[in-house]
């Protein structure tokens, strides 16, 4: 089942209803945050480059494909399903910001702005004249974010950041894949960019509190955002674990390094997942399995001392959960209330039943689809949910209709456009 195409003018209410925000950022990390925001009502004006010779303009990721959206004749247009996956709720500008036109008219954006996300390298917003001290002279209320790899200090703050390098920098890699002792151990990226999207998370966060700062003072301020830090921060329980023993931890694969039994089993007719958090429930997973002595075994009973005995442990349920195949397991270990799951692909995903309750997906009208369907914000706000109000835009959809709200006639922006300031 599918969610019918939202409703543009829907007039529930949006917590960021009349927060307007300027974002110059480009690729995941800078479009996650400003997404965010935007799916919470934010007016978000997204600059992008105009096309030109050698180069089509625009977001790098929308021709990050394919896949590429089909029009409705079938055949692939020039949007990636990258670029359409995190740049909802959005309006395109395309302005050349390196040409003194074009910088006039980011400044006369600025000014009329809460919050501008940028993710340029260190230094180059200030080559253009855009950097947050001269922003903020302009417009003192402004909130400037500016994400970088490294941060805007320290040793490798001119570095280049990308979301793989960071995730092999920042520790994830030596945490993430099988046992370097077992078969196809060794470094291993996680599936989906994690740095580039807690970073956008975080400067989610980062941003709101500054804008309720500011809504109490009047006055706005500078975050600096890296993926470095973000990726340091959500080591989490491992980052711990490392602080109080200085031991670093090792890959354990599809196991927990802090719980047992917590890891992927192999079943009669696949795989499962067994995620045993507490001792109640290690106890209840023994009834249904058959082995009510293993959880009065004193190796076993604690979890800790699981953790310490897991290499007798994990085999002696592995041969138990061989007997019967993943349906059988999921129906009685779900009814005692231990935590257990399959692992599904993404059609397993997109058609489970809760993800469709839930409302995962939604359609919206597209210039080159009646509907297209995304992936929906998670949030659930009961007074001001987020609302899917426009498809992630064209380049330059909505250049003519921002340039005229900050004055400029037609003729104007036709001159701004035969210069290649704007296209």
């Amino acid at each position: 089942m599918q969610a019918k195409p939202t409703d543009a003018t829907a007039t529930t209410p949006q917590a960021l209803d009349g927060v307007r925000v300027l974002d110059l950022s480009r690729v995941l990390a800078g479009p996650w945050c400003t997404q965010t925001l935007a799916d919470l009502g934010a007016d978000v004006i997204k600059i992008e480059r105009p096309a030109g010779p050698g180069h089509p303009g625009g977001d790098d990721t929308r021709g990050w494909g394919p896949p590429f959206l089909k029009d409705r004749d079938g055949r692939d247009t020039q949007e990636a399903a990258y670029f359409l996956g995190a740049n909802r709720n959005k309006r395109s500008v395309t302005v050349d910001i390196a040409h003194s036109e074009g910088q006039a008219l980011i400044l006369a954006m600025a000014d009329r702005s809460d919050i501008m996300v940028e993710n340029f390298k260190v230094g180059d917003m200030a080559r253009y004249g855009l950097d947050a001290a001269s922003l903020r002279r302009r417009n003192p209320r402004l909130i400037v974010c500016s994400i970088t790899g490294y941060g805007q200090t320290g040793p490798y703050a001119e570095r280049a950041g990308y979301d793989y390098a960071v995730q092999g920098l920042g520790g994830l890699m030596s945490v993430t894949g099988e046992r370097d002792d077992l078969p196809g151990g060794g470094p291993q990226k996680v599936g989906v960019a994690v740095a580039d999207l807690f970073t956008g998370m975080y400067a989610t966060v980062a941003v709101l509190a500054a804008l309720r700062h500011r809504d109490a003072t009047g006055e706005g301020q500078v975050i600096d955002m890296a993926l470095l830090d973000a990726q340091v921060a959500m080591l989490a329980n491992l980052g711990a674990n490392y602080l109080v023993t200085r031991q670093a931890p090792q890959r354990a694969g599809n196991a927990h390094q802090n719980i047992v039994p917590y890891q992927v089993f192999a079943v009669a007719d696949g795989h499962l997942i067994l995620a045993v958090g507490n001792d109640g429930q290690f106890q209840r997973f023994c009834q249904v399995a058959g082995c009510p002595d293993l959880a009065s075994d004193e190796r076993f009973a604690r979890n800790a001392a699981r953790v310490r005995h897991r290499d007798v442990l994990v085999p002696l349920l592995a041969d138990r959960l061989r007997t019967q195949p993943r349906a059988h397991w999921l129906a009685a270990l779900d009814a005692a209330k231990v935590p257990c799951g399959p692992i599904n692909n993404l059609d397993d995903v997109f058609s489970d039943p809760q993800v469709q309750a839930r409302q995962m997906t939604q359609q919206v009208a597209h210039p080159h689809a009646d509907a297209l369907e995304l992936v929906a914000s998670p949030m659930k706000l009961s007074a001001t949910p987020p609302l899917l109000r426009r498809a992630p835009p064209l380049l330059g959809q909505h250049t003519d209709e921002v340039l005229a709200e900050l004055g400029l006639d037609a003729g104007q922006v036709q001159a701004l456009r035969e210069k290649g300031v704007v296209g």
